[in-house]
């Protein structure tokens, strides 16, 4: 039986959901792992909320030195969130020898390479497999799971609040506002939803896991990021009709030294196994050269399921003989060799306002023809006025023969606006 003492930096949803398990499942954990973990002091400002949770006020850290300091202690669990002085505290645990155990993946995505050196430097470690799709153990599948393999792709959908307000659309026909006002209400969204709805909580995400599974730094700097804030009930329905389910994707592929990143709405085929993932669920599909596809499903965030893999990562990092760091160099920038693919091959959905009268689509199909775009299928429905909303799908096409071919469209006088692409 091994004594593991640890400290908590916030005692928020997840700090207090991590302390229910530890606290909870402790002989479980002792008996299954052998480990007796137990935490020695908490670092919160509000002392009531630690009281209430049953920790012992002599347990309350009132500063970081508290425990940065505290020989005894010997991993801490961050989960404060945001950059600071989330980053600063977790900093001085590495100097006083603490591995660090987070959830916090704006930190990580930003200061990867600064913690981990840290870490380094002072004989310690840095896990963070609940920053990346809460309790789904996607990080340890990465790294301990696949390494027979060269993996292509990584793909999924990392943010449970965007889930919960595209399903709820789709299943409802609930405008975006009104979806996102029910997940507000249920605690799913945040009062400022915007690191959610417009696509940075995946973003963040979407560079931790792209750089563990194609072994080379993706800095969130070259992921390209769209979020959901336009996405109507009308491309809802269209893309029903058309056989697809709309998800909020981050999507990473590798072929050679060619990357492509991206967070962005997409129509998924109701085919696909993530068309499926409903509510505040999240899934990550990965593909790898030898074990072909792959994909973890479960809950993406809230108290206990990332708590879970908080106490998962604790466990671990008790148990190595010695720190474990990701195989490439974290430098915090895109390796020379790395070349992020901004031209990429897909089909388009795209919405546009047009007048009313013979001729018009036959110059929207010339001027699409021209940029080498080709159409799969078109809905046409009439507004009235003289004005009809006309849906396009496309065959697969490059991305910037897409745009150069929207730029164009604009220009057509008959047609009055292209609305939306996805």
């Amino acid at each position: 039986m091994k004594q593991v003492n640890v400290a908590i930096m916030g005692l928020g949803t997840v700090g207090g959901g991590t302390y229910r398990i530890l606290t909870e499942n402790h002989d479980a954990i002792l008996r299954h792992e052998g480990l007796d973990v137990r935490v020695a002091k908490v670092l919160e400002l509000n002392v009531d909320r630690a009281l209430k949770l049953g920790v012992k006020r002599e347990q309350v850290a009132s500063n970081i030195d508290e425990i940065a300091l505290d020989p005894a202690i010997e991993t801490v669990i961050e989960v404060m969130g945001g950059e600071e002085p989330a980053r600063s505290f977790m900093l001085k645990c590495f100097a006083g020898g603490k591995n660090v155990v987070t959830a916090n993946k704006e930190c990580v995505a930003k200061h990867w390479s600064e913690l981990e050196a840290a870490a380094r430097k002072n004989g310690v470690g840095l896990y963070f497999e609940a920053s990346c799709v809460g309790g789904v153990p996607i990080i340890r599948t990465l790294t301990e799971g696949m390494q027979a393999n060269n993996i292509r792709e990584i793909m999924g959908i990392y943010n449970g609040t965007t889930n919960y307000i595209l399903s709820k659309m789709s299943e409802t026909g609930a405008s975006y506002e009104d979806a996102l006002r029910e997940a507000q209400q249920l605690g799913y969204a945040e009062a400022n939803p915007t690191a959610d709805v417009e696509g940075y909580d995946s973003m963040y995400k979407l560079s931790i896991l792209s750089s563990l599974a194609f072994r080379t730094c993706i800095p969130y700097t070259a992921i390209s990021r769209e979020g959901i804030t336009r996405i109507t009930a009308a491309d809802i329905e269209a893309g029903r009709e058309l056989g697809y389910a709309v998800k909020l994707l981050a999507i990473g592929k590798r072929d050679g030294n060619r990357v492509e990143v991206r967070v962005q709405p997409t129509f998924v085929p109701k085919t696909h196994p993530l068309a499926a993932v409903s509510g505040s669920f999240n899934a990550v599909f990965v593909k790898g050269d030898m074990v072909d596809d792959v994909m973890l499903y479960g809950r993406g965030a809230g108290d206990l399921p990332t708590g879970s893999a908080i106490v998962s990562d604790v466990c671990y990092a008790a148990k190595l003989a010695e720190p474990k760091y990701p195989s490439f160099e974290n430098t915090g920038a895109l390796a020379p060799e790395i070349v992020i693919e901004d031209d990429y091959e897909s089909k388009y959905y795209f919405c546009a306002d047009c007048a009313d009268r013979p001729g018009v689509l036959g110059q929207v199909t010339t001027v699409l023809g021209a940029h080498g775009v080709s159409l799969d299928s078109i809905i046409q429905r009439g507004q009235g006025s003289g004005v009809a909303s006309v849906v396009f799908l496309t065959h697969a096409t490059k991305e910037k023969s897409m745009r150069a071919a929207l730029d164009e469209l604009s220009e057509i006088v008959y047609v009055k606006s292209v609305i939306r692409v996805i």
